[in-house]
């Protein structure tokens, strides 16, 4: 208990200088881009990357991993579940494991809604209690429907009002069931990942209303690349097959992340060209929808041999419509793309925006009024009207990485300075976003 209490405030006091260091904010200038970068690491992955290498009984080695806020937590919480963690030069996460072997039990999740909903369910494979806890908006997020579902498999349980810090104490008993997947899919990877390591003869996970499709998608390549056999059926039945035998070793890598590259793929279409390298064009990520978006709005794109070139429309851009359900981090940047074309652009899915790091639907909406963007709220859609310029503002960014990035991507195409402030927020997805920004020619000013 003493070493769990001595971790809980070293935890707390490492989010108290974090936060302090964290209050800057960046004023941008109205710019054109130009240049070339390389995507940085997925963060879904590389953080399903630490869930499997923790079960996986060996070694496994994650070439070029992402170096997020939520990617370093990924990797502390594994540690303290008992991963033996080498960082070698190369650029190589070494990760040794025996199972799920908590050196400690309090777990800091910083504020990745993922971790905190992936290792809760791996925690719960341990008879021994185990508290999760986290800081910012991850202690408001709903986690009541997965404690439900942890308890019905015999999983002992204590929360703060449904939500973090959460207790749980297992063993998690392997069993067919049911379970609401209509919040979130991360309930489902949880169990996915903990039934795929520990299931002993084969069950079925039935999940209903299913969102986020391709975060599952994301999973089950995970679990194939270390050598688990899922499949299902039309994403609502789960059917998890014991494997007899193991891999000695795994090597991975996490593909480059298209939900960064929207940032991107936005910013050259309305404002320029950037030449995009390292990314998959057969990917699990759903936010590969972005490429078939811009390209209907009437962006430029052209796919080389080893990179993508996006520029900006010759003409306006048109008005889309987009139905976000299933990828609602694209939500904001498709927000800023719609402010620039012509006409009435619809963007279904507002549903799933009111839990994330701040309540989207409110921090969206707030940036296009600071932005003069006419838009109305219809039903689960947002439909915005396409505008020449966007005013000067400063934004809110609600502590809100995609806030920021979105509003930054708007400011290029503003009547003269925007500031976003706690700009830093972007860390916990993409630390190097301003350094990139300016790489590609954009004025930014830090103001503390």
């Amino acid at each position: 208990m003493v070493n769990g209490a001595l971790h809980m405030v070293r935890a707390f006091f490492t989010h108290i200088l974090e936060h302090l260091s964290n209050t800057t904010s960046i004023s941008i200038l109205p710019s054109s881009i130009l240049g070339t970068l390389r995507v940085p690491p997925s963060k879904s992955m590389t953080q399903r990357l630490c869930a499997a290498a923790l079960l996986h009984r060996g070694t496994t080695y994650i070439h070029q991993p992402g170096n997020t806020d939520d990617d370093q937590a990924a990797l502390r919480i594994i540690r303290d579940l008992g991963a033996r963690i080498e960082l070698l030069n190369e650029g190589v996460w070494r990760i040794d494991s025996n199972g799920l072997q908590p050196i400690h039990n309090t777990i800091f999740c910083g504020e990745s809604g993922l971790s905190a909903r992936l290792f809760t369910t791996l925690a719960a494979l341990s008879s021994q209690p185990i508290t999760l806890t986290g800081t910012g908006s991850l202690l408001r997020r709903p986690m009541s429907d997965l404690l439900r579902v942890l308890q019905s498999l015999q999983v002992r349980t204590t929360d703060t009002q449904g939500c973090l810090p959460i207790t749980v104490q297992g063993p998690l008993s392997i069993q067919d069931v049911t379970i609401d997947a209509s919040l979130s899919s991360q309930y489902l990877s949880g169990l996915l990942f903990a039934y795929a390591f520990a299931a002993t003869k084969e069950v079925v996970i039935t999940a209903n209303e299913l969102v986020s499709t391709p975060y599952v998608d994301l999973t089950l390549d995970v679990l194939k690349a270390f050598g688990r056999k899922v499949r299902h059926d039309q994403y609502r039945r789960f059917i998890i097959t014991p494997v007899t035998t193991s891999l000695k070793e795994v090597v991975v890598s996490p593909e480059a992340d298209w939900s960064s590259a929207a940032y991107w793929l936005v910013a050259a279409v309305i404002k320029g060209s950037v030449r995009l390298e390292g990314l998959q064009m057969k990917s699990s990520q759903g936010d590969l929808a972005i490429l078939d978006i811009v390209r209907g709005c009437g962006g430029k794109v052209e796919m080389l041999d080893d990179a993508l070139l996006v520029n900006m429309a010759t003409t306006h851009l048109t008005a889309f419509e987009y139905d976000a359900t299933h990828t609602p981090d694209l939500f904001p940047i498709l927000a800023i793309l719609a402010t620039a074309c012509k006409g009435v652009s619809v963007i279904q899915g507002l549903h799933r925006l009111s839990h994330k790091e701040s309540n989207r639907i409110q921090s969206i909406t707030e940036m296009l009024h600071a932005f003069g963007v006419p838009f109305t709220i219809a039903s689960n859609a947002l439909q915005i009207e396409g505008v020449t310029s966007l005013k000067a503002a400063n934004i809110r960014a609600h502590h809100d990485h995609r806030i920021a990035m979105a509003a930054a991507i708007g400011a290029l195409r503003a009547r003269g300075a925007v500031t976003i402030d706690d700009a830093v927020c972007v860390s916990k997805s993409y630390p190097a976003f301003f350094e990139h920004l300016r790489s590609l020619g954009v004025n930014t000013t830090s103001v503390l």
